[in-house]
């Protein structure tokens, strides 16, 4: 169910929904109800009042029993098919919840509110069906299930097997699917009938795999044909290498269906009976036939009420994945920790924040224990992209031992970072870093990817470009956006640099100044009104790059302005590497680069300088938006402290809200930046 369903808040006033259920005290739970339109409370209810009940649960009957005695009808509460990255019972709230006042999804024993929306609902509109497509593709290609905490780095069984999938002792759906225990011995035996000498693999569900509960199969099954898969593969991959998938009522089964598979189904799950699977004992009164997308939207976008976490709303499922997207890569990046390298100390905390959450976060060693330690423990280097020691980088590469280069993002805060104000964005690439033309970087090979990206990635990018645009977001958004009256003519913004800035080191050819810029910029266009802005480190005095005093390079110099109402007077940006020819770009300026920016090469630009041959892909400017702002970096909400999708980073920093500076460093770094010569 989406935020526009009948539970929704827009009723003109909550229904009171009593509970008798320890699972309902959880905060998460009772927000979603909530913001459903659901008022949960104890106490005793009337006839016109709810009583929410958690599905078939051991604790359900205490709420049946009281239904039975005042007339209240029942709510049927269960987490939704995408639940969350750890298991309930590791302590994770859930993403979503199924609320169903007929039933429980799970239940085929009495028609639920899926049931009835499968078998009745008009489910042939266009824009739900490509929806329903567009996000089975986003999950399958993220690899995205109910639970996601399996590796995604263990590489899969040689295909060609058979999936037969567990499910855990004493599990409602099997009940609530009409089949008993028996059923499962009896599927490996027809498994193994229907594919002599095929391997079979009997695929373990996470909770049994993290311990939690007993599964029907055990080691006893292991013979020459069956083997025990109890590692925590993606389910993806393992769908990817078989040939047929058995299951009982297992959700397991729906991501099958996702797959492309029909799977042999010996209960009567909720996605069964609708001619997309091979039934032992299918449901009478299911006699409608859908198609994947179908079931997909019904089950999915339709029945679900979604929850986003970092807006605290009711949200639809485009918006879950994103959310998912940036955590499960946060927790993919991240589980087998780093040895961090090159991090300046006031830097720490924050990084800790970003890449610690998940897995140990080192800092602190010398070079050679830096490297010693992460063959040790069997994790990456982490090391702030221009601070790398030699020592270590000739160390990581001799011990074949991941060095990964960290850099702010491409939106970083509301103030300067040498002003100590931490970035809302990180990148982490591992093949070299984006500013560096010498060599091939992540961010290279996003862009030359991104001509392969799906419309609804494509309109995600385009979203984003407004967003910015419409908020004025810059990478820092310093100044003010009062212009002064700029002179009359063809008018080209030249924006300063910091003349030792790596960026100008390894992206310059010959002119690699700001006093050389200007030059050049005022000889291929001797008529041009040339409008100067000096950037905000330099000007601040923390920088090199300044201007002499007596300089009339220019014919206009402003300093403190917003770099996005200055873009937005302009006819052109001329630059050496400043990420303000990109935020150019994305308000439809033309740009012509003297340098070798990460943005330039790719057809969007002028380039006068030294861009690097390999750089042949011809991407739209939605493609490098999506490569530069969304597939490279990641992002920390500064609110709730969890990864989250970029959309959410932009809300942030519209509504003034970007990580907080360290006073006392802040003052230090003011102190020295004083005292320069």
């Amino acid at each position: 169910m989406t935020a526009e369903q009948p539970h929704s808040s827009a009723e003109s006033a909550p229904r009171r929904l009593f509970v008798y259920d320890g699972g309902f005290a959880t905060r998460r739970i009772r927000r979603i109800l909530a913001l459903a339109g659901w008022q949960v409370t104890t106490g005793r209810p009337g006839r016109d009042d709810w009583i929410g009940v958690w599905g078939h649960g051991p604790t359900a009957w205490r709420g049946e029993a009281v239904a039975r005695r005042t007339g209240a009808r029942i709510l049927r509460v269960e987490d939704a098919l995408l639940r969350s990255l750890r298991t309930g019972r590791d302590g994770e709230a859930p993403t979503g919840l199924l609320l169903d006042r007929l039933g429980v999804h799970y239940d085929s024993g009495q028609p639920s509110e899926l049931e009835e929306t499968l078998a009745n609902a008009p489910l042939d509109d266009t824009a739900l069906l490509e929806r329903a497509r567009a996000a089975m593709a986003r999950m399958r290609k993220s690899e995205i299930s109910k639970y996601n905490t399996f590796d995604t780095d263990l590489d899969p069984p040689e295909p060609g097997y058979v999936l037969v999938v567990d499910q855990t002792v004493g599990d409602a759906s099997i009940r609530g699917a009409g089949a008993k225990p028996e059923r499962f011995r009896e599927m490996l035996a027809l498994a193994q009938i229907e594919h002599p000498g095929a391997r079979i693999l009997i695929c373990s569900l996470p909770e049994t795999c993290a311990g939690h509960r007993r599964g029907h199969f055990g080691p006893g099954e292991a013979s020459e044909q069956v083997a025990l898969l109890t590692a925590p593969h993606s389910p993806w991959r393992l769908l990817e290498g078989a040939v047929a998938v058995y299951t009982v009522s297992s959700q397991f089964g729906f991501e099958a269906i996702l797959a492309g598979h029909r799977p042999r189904v010996f209960g009567q799950p909720f996605y069964a009976g609708w001619g997309l699977t091979e039934d032992e004992a299918p449901p009478a009164r299911r006699q409608r036939r859908l198609t994947r997308s179908q079931l997909f939207a019904a089950a999915m976008i339709l029945h679900p009420t979604w929850y986003d976490p970092w807006r605290d709303r009711l949200c639809e499922l485009e918006d879950v994945l994103d959310g998912f997207d940036a955590r499960l890569r946060a927790f993919r990046e991240d589980r087998h920790g780093y040895v961090a390298t090159g991090m300046r100390l006031w830097k720490r905390g924050h990084l800790r924040r970003f890449y610690g959450s998940e897995g140990k976060l080192t800092f602190g060693l010398p070079p050679g224990g830096t490297v010693l330690t992460a063959m040790k423990e069997g994790c990456p280097i982490l090391g702030w992209a221009g601070r790398i020691d030699p020592q270590v980088e000739l160390g990581a590469a001799a011990a074949n031992v991941p060095l990964l280069r960290v850099e702010d993002g491409f939106l970083h805060s509301r103030g300067l970072g040498t002003k100590l104000v931490p970035p809302i964005s990180l990148v982490r690439d591992d093949l070299g870093i984006y500013y560096d033309p010498s060599r091939e970087s992540r961010l290279e090979r996003l862009i030359a990817a991104s001509t392969d990206l799906p419309d609804g990635a494509i309109r995600r990018a385009e979203r984003l470009q407004v967003a910015l645009t419409r908020a004025a977001l810059t990478k820092y958004t310093t100044g003010t956006g009062t212009l002064p009256d700029l002179p009359k003519g063809r008018r080209i913004l030249v924006p300063g640099q910091v003349e030792d800035d790596e960026s100008i080191r390894l992206g310059c050819g010959e002119i690699r100044s700001n006093s050389a810029l200007l030059e050049a910029v005022r000889a291929a266009n001797p008529d041009a009104v040339l409008i100067y802005k000096p950037h905000p480190d330099v000007d601040a005095g923390l920088r090199a790059g300044a201007l002499p005093e007596d300089s009339d390079l220019a014919d206009l110099t402003l300093r403190r302005t917003d770099p996005a109402a200055l873009i937005a007077a302009v006819d052109e940006v001329w630059t050496l590497t400043s990420l303000l020819g990109f935020e150019a770009l994305l308000r439809g300026r033309s740009v012509t680069c003297l340098g070798a920016p990460f943005y330039a090469g790719w057809g969007l630009t002028t380039d006068l300088g030294p861009v690097p041959e390999r750089r042949r892909a011809r991407p739209s400017l939605a493609g490098l938006i999506h490569a530069a702002l969304i597939d490279y970096p990641r992002y920390l909400d500064p609110v709730t402290g969890l990864p989250c999708p970029v959309e959410v980073a932009v809300e942030r920093l519209a509504a003034g809200i970007s990580p907080r500076a360290n006073p006392l460093f802040s003052k230090i770094q003011g102190l020295f930046a004083s005292h320069r010569t």
